[in-house]
């Protein structure tokens, strides 16, 4: 009974303030940018966390001293680490390159101009 609780609680905590704040997604495109926006957000945590483990297992292996077994799992965590790191930056550097090669510019082109009694109005002129 307990465990129902705590769930319907927690699922209570993460959806009422949605349902208070009477936001609307705005379809697929819109749920779609709010992942978007949830991951840019999280990429730097990540990365971050990925930068702690490996400290951690440089902080372990240097506490270790002649203990074999414990500088073994210490080197798991710093290769882990590394590994996880160079993952993640190639794979971000990887997607801005293709970003600026194709040009992919998320800016809106300006707006036409408008009609006036002697034409049409032009932009920069």
């Amino acid at each position: 009974m307990k465990n129902n609780l705590f769930k319907i609680g927690t699922l209570a905590a993460v959806v009422v303030p949605g349902i208070a704040s009477a936001q609307s997604i705005g379809g697929i495109l819109g749920l779609l940018a709010q992942a978007s926006d949830l991951i840019n957000r999280l990429i730097p945590f990540v990365i971050a966390l990925t930068v702690l483990i490996f400290l951690w297992g440089i902080f372990k292996f240097v506490i270790a001293g002649g203990d074999g077994e414990a500088r073994k799992e210490a080197q798991g965590y710093i290769i882990w680490g590394i590994v996880a790191l160079f993952v993640m930056v190639s794979v971000w550097g990887l997607v801005n390159i293709l970003v600026r090669s194709v040009n992919l510019d998320n800016t809106a082109p300006p707006a036409p101009g408008l009609p006036n009694s002697a034409g049409y109005y032009r932009q920069g002129n």
